[in-house]
């Protein structure tokens, strides 16, 4: 990963590209923001310049993951009493080369290991911690790259502080994290933060005319709903009969959440509907829960005459989109988004998906009722 192939974040580059030049590059430091904003491909750009400054035919290298003084520590779930990342590195790097803007949830659904728990160790940090206690390879700089260090536990919290205060001559730290409220405080007190922020629409909708084949209306569709994502504008680019199966859904649910009211019976088939979508792996599942939060959105701008901002409406299948939107107001928008990430919460800590999604189906019939 160079910095020509990065989405946009022209003035944070500048800003690295300058700190390696005047030779200011921290020992230690964390850049924290969304994977789809391009946390992971910034670091790997750093690094590629910083090991290229010593040996201008490092570059190659690290753009294919192999370079000997570039080291990564990244979430793995415990296999046979071992959690160790590079257990799992050819999977990672496999990912990685292929989508650099990949999420946490990307990699859990990589590793189809939706039903364990991902976390960085003690025993991780041990590895680490004798790895850097040997000679670069190339007699420069160590580099060591933690990907998602907000999943790190308490006990691997505490000894990669140490690792912090006290590190080997030539090294750099570079950490990634989605947040900082999971990280000990006593870590990024001993870090240099690093915010990336969204990436601009106009940078990501470059990116998707420049790389792939697309449409000006499906490309301002995406730009819309992507948030300055990247990692999810191509998911969505790609998603294809994805999103028809969505719309599908998201129609019937909303058909019979108006219905049940009068007809009960109806009830059984936002039953069987949970059902079906319980089925799916998480991922598909928290897409879904993002795709009915903006459909809502939408819904709320089109009932509240904003119709300029509604750059996508639903009208297959005889749906009426305009009556819909009449039942979305201020009187109910709020609690159904909160249902809806309350289920999203529920999804991640592994909650029963059949359970959540028959009770998210059945509280819909009872906020769209309620009147403005």
């Amino acid at each position: 990963m160079n910095w020509e192939n990065i989405a946009g974040q022209t003035n944070l580059k500048k800003l690295l590209r300058e700190s390696i030049a005047e030779n200011r590059v921290s020992h230690a430091q964390l850049f924290v923001g969304k994977e789809g904003y391009g946390t992971l491909p910034m670091v790997l750009a750093y690094a590629r310049e910083i090991f290229s400054q010593e040996n201008e035919h490092a570059a190659a290298k690290v753009e294919h993951l192999n370079h000997l003084d570039l080291h990564f520590s990244f979430p793995v779930f415990t296999d046979n009493k071992n959690s160790l990342s590079k257990n799992k590195f050819d999977e990672f790097r496999e990912m990685i080369l292929a989508s650099p803007y990949a999420s946490y949830d990307d990699w859990t659904a990589f590793l189809e290991s939706e039903n364990k728990q991902l976390f960085i160790s003690a025993d991780e940090v041990d590895d680490q911690n004798q790895k850097f206690s040997l000679k670069s390879y190339e007699g420069g700089t160590k580099i060591l790259i933690v990907w998602r260090a907000d999943k790190m536990n308490v006990a691997a919290s505490n000894k990669f502080l140490k690792f912090l205060e006290e590190p080997p001559a030539k090294t750099v730290i570079l950490l990634t994290a989605e947040s900082t409220n999971d990280i000990l405080p006593t870590i990024l007190s001993r870090t240099q933060i690093v915010e990336i922020p969204r990436i601009n629409d106009e940078d990501i909708e470059s990116h998707l005319k420049k790389n792939f084949s697309v449409s000006e209306e499906k490309v301002r569709e995406i730009v819309h709903e992507a948030q300055g994502d990247l990692n999810e504008a191509i998911k969505l680019l790609n998603s294809g009969d994805k999103s028809n199966e969505f719309e599908k859904l998201f129609v019937q649910w909303v058909r019979d959440a108006f219905m049940v009211k009068k007809k009960p019976e109806y009830l059984r088939s936002i039953i069987v509907w949970a059902r079906e979508i319980a089925g799916w792996n998480r991922e598909k599942q928290k897409n879904f829960l993002n795709y009915c939060s903006e459909i809502f959105r939408l819904a709320l701008l089109q009932n509240y005459q904003s119709e300029n901002l509604v750059y996508k409406k639903i009208n297959a299948n005889g749906f009426n989109w305009a009556g819909f939107s009449k039942f979305i107001s201020g009187a109910n928008i709020e609690s159904i988004l909160e249902e809806i990430n309350t289920a999203d919460l529920h999804l991640t800590r592994n909650g029963n998906p059949k359970i959540v999604w028959t009770d998210l189906g059945i509280k819909l019939s009872r906020y769209i009722h309620k009147s403005t």
